[in-house]
């Protein structure tokens, strides 16, 4: 009984790291989080992987253990969400590209600076840049797909606890030596990634709310299928 709690604990928590991972993808998001904290030093960047490493811990056990119930409890489904969320994250990527080459985001003196990147911590550096709507509906998915037995919802939550956990820390670490890998890159290589990577974001928010469209439309198609048909 041991062994296949194990078996069942760590599968859990290799299924939440290969579904969430490559959506969270916290080495696109670097030079990104580097575009949106202009003027920042070490010591405040640091401070604000922490606070983005924390949020998004929340985020995502939230998301996973609480979210299936709480859009049930609203009447909101997850196609509503990506269509929503997707609409935030195509705006945020379109602001970094058409934006780039401005200079008037960048605060005059450090205090400023660190001000206004404490004040971005949850929005948007965690929320959408960090954790967007196509992370929150995997989380969700992830945390909906399991039996509802006492046994499995502790062993459920555990992993997600670790799951999160895991990639709370690979947030933190990507973005506390950001900073350092743009000094490696240069500055015309940091305008070309996040050129490209502001780019990405935008298809990646189409895709997102594409995907919530679609869903709805199919709803939609469904029930009036079975309204044609007379079924209920």
């Amino acid at each position: 009984m041991i062994w296949s709690d194990a078996v069942q604990f760590f599968g859990a928590i290799l299924l939440m790291l290969g579904a969430l991972l490559p959506v969270v993808n916290p080495l696109g998001d670097a030079p990104l989080f580097l575009r949106l904290t202009p003027g920042c030093d070490a010591a405040t960047r640091s401070e604000l992987a922490r606070r983005i490493a924390f949020y998004a811990f929340l985020l995502l056990l939230g998301s996973m253990l609480l979210g299936s119930y709480v859009l049930r409890l609203c009447g909101i489904s997850i196609p509503v969400v990506q269509v929503a969320g997707g609409a935030v994250v195509t705006a945020l990527g379109w602001k970094l590209s058409a934006d780039h080459a401005k200079v008037t985001d960048v605060p005059v003196n450090p205090l400023q600076a660190k001000a206004l990147a404490l004040e971005r911590a949850f929005a948007p550096l965690t929320m959408p840049l960090t954790i967007d709507a196509g992370v929150i509906s995997v989380a969700i998915t992830v945390g909906a797909s399991h039996t509802h037995s006492v046994e499995h919802e502790v062993i459920l939550l555990l992993a997600g606890i670790t799951g999160a956990g895991i990639i709370a820390l690979l947030i933190l670490l990507t973005y506390r030596f950001a900073e350092r890998v743009g000094s490696w890159i240069g500055h015309t290589g940091m305008i070309v990634v996040v050129r490209l990577s502001a780019f990405i974001m935008l298809c990646i928010g189409v895709g997102i709310t594409w995907n919530g469209v679609k869903a709805l439309l199919a709803e939609v198609g469904i029930t009036g299928a079975r309204s044609l048909a007379g079924m209920p």
